[in-house]
């Protein structure tokens, strides 16, 4: 069976096709960071208005350049959230209007499920129980994963997530959109100058903040000549922070349910310095780890679309109702 994925959760427009035997069998994906950038982040307004533009031209484009047609495709995987409500809108109806047009189910994806599944792609997946560590815009989930569908929450973000607070430390540094990726690529050419704090790591638990340390970075930089090395050097120390207080929360997490596989996915896993400590912390503990390819990092249609199959597969089939919800807890899920 064929299933068609499409993701329009914030800014970027992704389909793919999922094949039940073959795998993933072609991917598109346009971002919209160029026109969000004259604005310094996302306009929801204008990432609604260019999906509507984008999604039937990619879907069409996908189907051409996969051979196939519409009367191949076995079900529709949609993002139904979390996300920017008008931009889930777009993809929910254009979803259920094919999926009606053509006869055929409607399946409902959670964004974070997305995520959370897209190592599965790849040529050596993780086998289940794991625990995952999503870290994805306004996301940071620690996840005990016994199967697909079986998930028990560990540990979340009480305020800013770790892909947040990258994003808001790079804006006072005065670095342009996209924040996160500026801001480690200026981490690059930092001195090990500064020590940050590493928060909430005092006390048990497995729950994030990262609102603190991005206050701590604002106060450094307050006091400091505000030169380009003092801003290397606070990026560096901000994100050798996160990574290490991800990772220490991440061994809890793994020891606390005797588990030695570690997932990693979400924006922020494409990050090389988290991936790196991470990997070095799961190799200590004697267990594995797990990252989806850089391109499936980000938001994408390959990984709505696995997840898609999977739930369909379970009998998930989503009624005529177009279904779009923007806070989406995942232990609602």
């Amino acid at each position: 069976m064929y299933i068609l994925g499409i993701e329009t959760s914030c800014d970027e427009t992704g389909v793919a096709i999922y094949h039940s035997e073959r795998g993933l069998i072609h991917h598109l994906l346009y971002s919209q960071i160029e026109m969000h950038s004259e604005y310094g982040g996302v306009v929801p307004e204008l990432a609604s208005r260019d999906h509507i533009r984008k999604l039937i031209p990619l879907i069409k484009q996908l189907l051409h350049e996969s051979d196939l047609t519409k009367s191949n495709i076995t079900a529709i995987a949609y993002t139904a959230g979390p996300g920017l409500m008008g931009a889930l809108l777009v993809g929910a109806a254009t979803a259920q209007s094919l999926a009606f047009a053509w006869q055929i189910p409607a399946v409902a994806v959670h964004h974070m499920e997305g995520h959370l599944l897209a190592p599965m792609l790849e040529e050596n997946p993780p086998k289940f129980p794991f625990v995952a560590l999503l870290i994805s815009g306004g996301h940071t989930l620690l996840v005990k994963v016994s199967s697909v569908g079986q998930y028990e929450l560990l540990g979340e973000s009480l305020d800013d997530a770790a892909g947040e607070a990258f994003d808001k430390t790079a804006k006072l540094l005065g670095l342009n959109y996209p924040g996160g990726v500026k801001l480690s690529e200026l981490a690059k050419f930092g001195q090990a100058r500064f020590r940050f704090p590493r928060p909430m790591t005092d006390r048990p638990g497995l729950d994030f903040s990262f609102s603190g340390l991005k206050t701590f970075a604002l106060n450094t930089f307050q006091n400091c000549d505000k030169t380009d090395q003092d801003k290397a050097d606070i990026a560096l120390a901000f994100q050798d922070a996160v990574a290490d207080t991800l990772a220490i929360k991440c061994r809890r997490a793994l020891q606390q349910t005797h588990l030695k596989t570690l997932v990693v996915a979400g924006g922020v896993s494409a990050n090389t310095k988290i991936r790196a400590i991470l990997t070095e912390m799961v190799t200590k503990e004697g267990g594995k780890i797990f990252f989806p390819r850089p391109e499936f990092c980000t938001d994408n249609g390959a990984m709505i679309a696995y997840a898609g199959y999977r739930r369909f597969l379970m009998g998930q089939i989503q009624n005529l109702e177009i279904s779009a919800r923007p806070r989406w807890s995942m232990s609602e899920f």
